[in-house]
């Protein structure tokens, strides 16, 4: 079987840096992906239910005439992370579609737990004002203490998550 290639961590973790750092000089402001996910349910409703979303002090906030809420830059910093995915699996040889999931859990159930954690990713990156991207990496590289907590926090729920979910992917 032939091994599939990965970039080096190291080398990927300064890239990371350095697109985070000329996000800051171009935009001003960090990366963060949840923001995209918002323009879009926005969008949506609006199209569906226009009325409702002009009364909606929620909604309302980002619906105008002159700006639609999917002409937002994070939409295309989504979509181009989506395409470079894309290309980056096809070119390296991993583009494939299936459902990795261990010996002790079925493609449904992997399905359905992907989904539901991330529904709740969703609803906890709007309680939190902006994704992981947005709070830890974006907060860190200003060094605020928030943005070192939020990232400690990510890690180390995953490692306490995972220890009680390993078992589904072990043999």
């Amino acid at each position: 079987m032939k091994q599939k290639k990965y970039i080096n961590p190291y080398l990927g973790g300064i890239l990371l840096g350095l697109v985070l750092l000329l996000t800051f000089y171009i935009t001003g402001r960090g990366l963060g992906a949840s923001g995209a996910v918002k323009s879009t349910v926005v969008a949506v409703v609006n199209s569906v239910a226009s009325e409702h979303t002009q009364s909606s002090a929620y909604y309302s906030n980002f619906i105008s005439d002159d700006k639609h809420p999917m002409s937002t830059w994070l939409v295309f910093e989504v979509l181009g992370v989506l395409a470079g995915a894309f290309l980056s699996g096809a070119i390296a040889g991993r583009l494939t579609f299936k459902v990795e999931h261990g010996p002790r859990i079925t493609s449904r159930t992997r399905l359905v737990m992907a989904t539901l954690g991330g529904v709740m990713f969703g609803i906890g990156s709007q309680l939190g004002r902006g994704c992981t991207s947005g709070a830890a990496l974006s907060g860190m590289v200003n060094l605020s203490l928030a943005g070192f907590v939020t990232m400690l926090a990510i890690f180390g729920s995953g490692y306490l998550y995972a220890y009680f979910f390993r078992k589904l992917w072990l043999k």
